[in-house]
């Protein structure tokens, strides 16, 4: 019979009945004991308890509660229904239902004799096999062979899943007030007392003073919290100093270890110091480097050197306190020291407080300047450009004229060189040229002058001035910045390039008042003209005529050099009328 009714089930698993219709009457059960378990189902909300947590924890506790107790309501109805229909399977009544899980439960009742008439076959094989110690086992397996209702488990497995999803996203945390202010929330109280603590010695040493953070002023509170509001103690310490005022972390520049200023923003600094650099960049820069140790140092600061980068970028482009200064040599006066660095008498005075303007003394040193500026950018850019290439000057001898001067047989001209070579700046000046490679485009014809050999007096002057070299003129007369310290700014004369070595000619017959070396001009000849003209020939190598003696035009004087201040091989020509310079273009001939 018993597997008779399981074909049954097996064959009409979806026919509808009700049980109450059945033909075999089966005993009627009051439902006043369901009614009654029913009534004691109802859930009953429990007050709930806060202790501290957050009013949205407890109302979702609240709601899981609710949750459990409707489910094991719906539990214990659903047991009466289940042995109704157990009894009416065992009186082989063949319970019927038109609700899919009353079928699916009566398939699965169905199949319970077979899966125990199985099971008791394999346990009574085990247990025939084994010897004293089966008896124990199924005692054992009688005791625990109980039937366990599933909804404990999966109830079980519910709460352990709540639990799980609550502490994924909540945690144990101490949140930090400082005056009432919340700074920030870090994993314990002993974290952030040791960021404190460790913010207290930092705040000291910035400051070179002790600090202490008032006991009274910081609280901690340890409560649940959300993990994603947890932070580590990096971000509290850099937060509770900017609560604190005190220090700031952030970065700072320095120029020859001097503080500029400090901004709480990584990478704005190099940003500022870039463009910077991009000011004096063109597209043929090989580099731009600044001249001064420039630093950016990263940490905390006192809160009061953070600045704006307009405030930064104001102070690296003014000047600050630097003297510039001439040491006095021989043959030096007041008034030739502060014409040739670009000032009056009055202006060196000002800067030179204490010193006697009528008596100074070699060796003396002269403050030319006060300032300089705080970053000094020197550019190497290569470049490609065509030079003149000088010609040759080649004399033959006349005696009609005066020894001293000449006349232009047959012009010369100058060559043409195509020219590379890397020219370095400082702020803006020419410093230096180095030429890479020279390839000659033309090559120059030299000149023929006729040269006098007739006698005349050493001192006679023509009135006329003659170049005192052949070159290409690289300063011209007026003012200039060069940015060599020690050269004027105001030139008095002008610069004409040429090899070392080169002869320098006397411009014009006349008497030599100084041969020797003179401060910036370095070797220098000065001759008196006896008419109101005087001429200055700076920078030489060498000298080859002495104080006091007589040349005539075109008599050398001297030989080219970079004696003095000066950026390269060249001669410095002056002339000066009645105690003034003039421009030697408007004299020469």
């Amino acid at each position: 019979m018993v597997t008779n009714c399981n074909f049954y089930f097996y064959l009409h698993p979806l026919r509808s009945f009700d049980m109450s219709e059945q033909k075999r009457s089966t005993p009627q059960r009051s439902d006043a004991p369901t009614q009654r378990r029913r009534s004691n189902a109802s859930p009953r909300r429990r007050p709930s308890r806060r202790g501290g947590m957050p009013q949205w924890l407890s109302g979702w506790l609240e709601h899981m509660a609710l949750f459990f107790s409707t489910l094991g309501a719906r539990i214990r109805r659903i047991g009466p229904r289940a042995r109704t229909v157990m009894r009416e399977s065992r009186a082989r009544n063949f319970p019927e239902s038109n609700r899919f899980l009353v079928q699916v439960f009566l398939v699965i009742g169905g199949m319970f004799p077979m899966w125990r008439s199985l099971l008791h076959e394999r346990v009574m094989a085990h247990r025939r096999q084994r010897s004293h110690a089966a008896g124990e086992h199924e005692d054992r397996w009688r005791r625990h062979a109980r039937r366990v209702n599933p909804f404990y488990f999966i109830g079980g497995a519910a709460v352990v899943a709540a639990i799980a999803l609550f502490f994924s996203f909540y945690t144990l945390g101490t949140t930090v007030e400082y005056n009432g202010s919340v700074v920030d929330t870090v994993a314990s109280a002993a974290q952030a007392r040791k960021a404190a603590s460790k913010l207290e010695s930092i705040t000291t040493e910035t400051l070179g003073k002790s600090y202490e953070i008032a006991k009274d002023a910081i609280h901690y509170s340890t409560a649940f919290v959300r993990r994603s509001d947890v932070t580590d103690s990096t971000t509290f310490e850099q937060d509770l100093a900017d609560e604190l005022g005190q220090v700031t972390y952030g970065y700072s520049l320095y120029v020859d270890d001097e503080l500029i200023g400090s901004t709480q923003y990584a990478g704005a600094l190099d940003e500022l110091l870039k463009q910077i650099k991009q000011v004096y960049a063109s597209a043929d820069t090989l580099s731009v480097d600044f001249v001064e140790n420039v630093r950016i140092a990263e940490g905390y600061v006192p809160t009061d050197s953070v600045m704006n980068l307009g405030e930064i970028a104001e102070i690296l482009n003014s000047t600050k306190s630097g003297e510039v200064t001439y040491t006095v040599v021989k043959g030096d006066t007041w008034g030739q020291i502060a014409n040739n660095n670009g000032m009056t008498a009055a202006e060196l005075e000002a800067l030179n407080p204490g010193y006697d303007i009528n008596r100074i003394h070699i060796g003396d040193a002269l403050t030319l300047s006060n300032a300089v500026p705080y970053l000094t950018v020197t550019v190497t850019e290569r470049q490609n450009y065509v030079e003149d290439v000088n010609y040759d000057v080649n004399y033959v001898s006349d005696s009609s004229m005066y020894q001293g001067d000449e006349r232009v047989i047959s012009k010369g001209s100058f060559g043409k060189a195509d020219i590379v070579a890397d020219v370095t700046y400082v702020n803006g000046e020419e410093q230096e040229r180095t030429v890479i490679s020279s390839v000659t485009l033309s090559d120059p014809v030299a000149e023929t002058r006729a040269r006098g050999t007739k006698v005349r007096p050493t001192w006679y002057p023509t009135g006329s001035f003659r170049w005192p070299c052949s070159g290409r003129i690289t300063s011209r007369f007026g003012y200039r910045n060069t940015g060599i310290r020690g050269a004027t700014r105001n030139h008095k004369g002008i610069d004409i390039a040429c090899s070392y070595g080169t002869p320098i000619y006397a411009a014009d017959g006349g008497r030599v008042t100084y041969a020797g070396y003179k401060g910036a001009m370095g070797y220098v000849v000065i001759i008196d003209h006896n008419n109101g003209y005087v001429t200055y020939y700076e920078h030489n190598s060498s000298l080859l005529v002495s104080a006091g003696q007589t040349v005539y035009k075109g008599q050398q004087v001297a030989k080219a050099g970079r004696s003095g201040v000066a950026s390269g091989v060249h001669c410095h020509f002056g002339i000066q009328r009645n105690g003034s310079y003039v421009n030697p273009l408007n004299y020469l001939s």
